[in-house]
């Protein structure tokens, strides 16, 4: 029989217990007895609305000291409000189970099938969650079922909770799929430890020679002075320029603990790593969002939303795209690299050893200096060589059509309706053979089409249609001697029955679809969020154009998913020729971008002309099969005359009701059209004669007077 002093330390053990709380209903039940609102026990409780929600629906369990306080509450409640036939004690309350989290999506295989990783069914996007949140166990690892009925993909068992994670001021971190973790990190070495040893965050590889995404751990405003970092950083003229000083205290913290920062420092988008052991990579990427982490432009109203729906966004991005790794630009250039790695492992044939070696398709491991006609004007190559011969000139049209040209049909039709070319560069990315070698120095070369280079040529004796834009410049007009063009404008030269005589020639011997599997993976993704939001491939024109009148309205957080994979499109072609930054940078010195094998202004340049010509290609088969000629072309937007407000009023159609082939055609992948705009066509015409764009503007309306076009 137990003594008087083991049953009192069993009861004292039983005391100094943690509180426990009626079930999540009960408490909800109780505060809606005493006539109190969720705003008003938010603020006895020193905590917010959302906050008293996740407690009454499951999601989280509040820590002490607001624990004590809440169940001190709770009781008090209970005893003046107790449930109508209320058992006498409370039903148990089932361990929460692991909950399916979904995978990373690793993409439509690379032309060279065993140089990518197995792809996998790329998950549909998560509804719009409830607020997900703690679960009761509130341990690093536990997590409650997520509430979607459909089954999630496999995932990858080394990274159970997904890729990323939104840390809060309150310790939960929400990561995909509504689970919420418990981060006790209270410095920014701790939470980096955290993350790598109890997190289970993390994404596979995207092909089978690359390397493993890092997680990714957001902080909002409060979990990042929670850590010791300032709300906002203030006193740099250049957001890039954003980074703590070196002798901050979490600076100091970062390195006292052994970890290391990369020169970009501890800045919003801030890497912090140690030394590989072996394979496992120990690297941690961290955004910090009141330090404009996500830009606006890309991520539209992300940043002012709740942390589970921040990590909802970045959590489909980061499945169906990659796992942000700083802006979305930067994010595009890192997902080339990711799913064409430049090593691999080979076995050395004289030791029999595996060492790295070039892996077939990709850019390598060295930067390569561009031909002199495609660098920029400041480039040491440029400047060293003494280099006058001219550039090459493959931007994206910028063109508006002299309002001479227009008929007394065309001023007669009462609308000006605008077209938008779904992620023209992505398009233009498919098939796109660029090259992968040095290039050589050629003098009178024989046209080839399918050698990707830059070709000296004289296209100035070539008459066009005065209506249409020239497919040789960017603005539209005509040259007036030799310049340089990419293959793919001579090419079309030659498609439009012209003769083709270079002068002199920078060409590639080894070239390759380097961008197909990027291609592949953003198509699906944009194909993907857009069928999501209500915008499917089976839809009629009407209904396309129907659909995506009210697809952003449907779900803004997928809208800024969308947003993001667009700007990741534009963004990863610019990078591929990023110029200078600073005002203290001088022509002819290195910038840090040059050091990037990715640093490739001939790939750039070979989509960007393969994007203008597919846009004149459509213009011309348009004014052969309807007539109509366009008012004006900004990139990858056109704008046209029109009897109607819609473009069925105009878009060529077969008497089978079928869009004819050729023309722009309405629909949701990449290249197809949708309405940008209507305004009148008195509007479009006022601003053609006092020069600017109306393409610029139709979306909107406004035009600003002095735009400087």
């Amino acid at each position: 029989m137990a003594s008087e002093e083991e049953l009192f330390a069993s009861v004292d053990a039983l005391l100094e217990e943690e509180p426990q709380l009626p079930p999540p209903a009960e408490r909800a039940r109780l505060r809606e007895a005493a006539g109190i609102t969720q705003a008003r026990l938010a603020t006895a409780l020193k905590s917010t609305v959302q906050t008293v929600k996740n407690y009454e629906n499951g999601r989280s369990e509040p820590k002490s000291p607001r624990l004590e306080a809440y169940q001190r509450l709770l009781k008090g409640w209970a005893a003046k409000y107790p449930a109508h036939g209320a058992p006498a004690t409370p039903a148990p309350v089932a361990a929460p189970q692991p909950a399916p989290v979904p995978d990373t999506f690793t993409g439509p295989a690379a032309p060279e099938p065993a140089d990518t990783a197995a792809p996998a069914q790329a998950p549909a996007a998560p509804a719009a969650p409830e607020r997900p949140a703690r679960p009761a166990g509130r341990t690093a690892t536990s997590r409650r079922p997520a509430a979607k009925k459909a089954a999630a993909p496999a995932t990858d068992p080394r990274f159970p909770h997904g890729p990323l994670a939104v840390l809060d001021g309150d310790g939960s971190a929400y990561a995909v799929g509504g689970v919420v973790l418990d981060c006790p990190a209270t410095t920014v070495p701790e939470l980096v430890e955290w993350t790598l040893r109890e997190s289970g965050l993390g994404a596979p590889k995207l092909n089978r020679y690359g390397k493993d995404s890092d997680p990714l751990i957001v902080l909002t405003a409060a979990a990042a002075v929670k850590l010791g970092l300032p709300e906002r950083l203030e006193g740099h003229e250049q957001r890039r320029s954003l980074r703590l000083p070196e002798d901050h205290p979490v600076v100091k913290q970062v390195t006292k603990a052994k970890w290391q920062l990369t020169q970009r420092g501890l800045g919003p988008w801030a890497r912090i790593y140690r030394k590989a052991q072996g394979r496992d990579r120990q690297c941690v990427q961290l955004a910090v969002l009141s330090w404009d982490a996500l830009d606006e432009r890309s991520w539209p109203g992300v940043s002012e939303m709740e942390p589970a729906d921040i990590a909802r966004v970045l959590g489909v991005y980061a499945t169906r795209v990659i796992t942000p790794r700083g802006s979305t630009a930067v994010s595009g250039l890192e997902l080339m690299t990711a799913l064409r790695p430049p090593t691999k492992a080979v076995q050395d044939p004289a030791t029999g050893n595996w060492v790295s070696g070039h892996n077939a398709g990709s850019l390598g491991t060295e930067p390569m200096d561009p031909a002199p006609p495609e660098a920029t004007p400041e480039h040491p190559v440029v400047v060293n060589s003494g280099w006058t011969g001219g550039f090459l000139n493959e931007e994206a049209y910028q063109w508006v059509r002299d309002v001479d040209t227009l008929s007394d049909e065309e001023c007669t039709l009462p609308w000006a309706v605008g077209l938008d070319l779904n992620t023209a560069f992505l398009a233009a990315a498919a098939r796109l053979v660029v090259g992968l070698s040095a290039p050589d120095h050629f003098h009178a070369p024989k046209f080839n089409p399918k050698i990707p280079g830059s070709w000296l040529a004289d296209l100035s004796h070539i008459e066009l249609d005065p209506r249409l834009p020239s497919p040789f410049t960017p603005d539209g007009s005509r040259p007036t001697g030799p310049a340089w063009y990419q293959t793919h404008t001579l090419a079309y030269a030659q498609e439009l029955g012209h003769d083709v005589h270079p002068i002199e020639a920078y060409l590639r011997r080894e070239t390759g679809a380097y961008l197909d599997p990027w291609h592949d993976r953003l198509k699906n993704a944009y194909v993907d969020t857009l069928a999501d939001m209500g915008v499917t491939k089976d839809l009629d024109d009407r209904q396309f154009l129907a659909a995506m009148e009210r697809h952003k309205q449907n779900d803004p957080a997928l809208a800024a998913v969308l947003s993001a994979i667009k700007a990741t499109v534009k963004g990863g072609v610019g990078k591929l020729r990023e110029r200078p930054q600073g005002k203290h940078y001088k022509e002819g010195e290195t910038w840090p971008a040059l050091s990037r094998p990715t640093w490739r202004p001939d790939i750039r340049a070979a989509v960007i002309s393969k994007a203008r010509v597919n846009m004149h290609r459509k213009l011309n088969n348009m004014a052969k099969m309807t007539g109509l000629y366009p008012l004006a072309v900004l990139s990858d937007c056109v704008v046209y005359p029109s009897p109607g407000e819609s473009p069925l009023d105009f878009l060529p159609y077969a008497a089978s009701g079928k869009p004819q082939p050729g023309g722009f055609r309405l629909g949701p992948t990449p290249g197809l059209a949708k309405l940008e705009g209507v305004q009148s066509m008195l509007w479009a015409v006022d601003l053609m004669e006092k020069g600017l764009n109306p393409a610029r503007h139709i979306k909107g309306g406004d035009a600003v007077l002095d735009e400087g076009e």
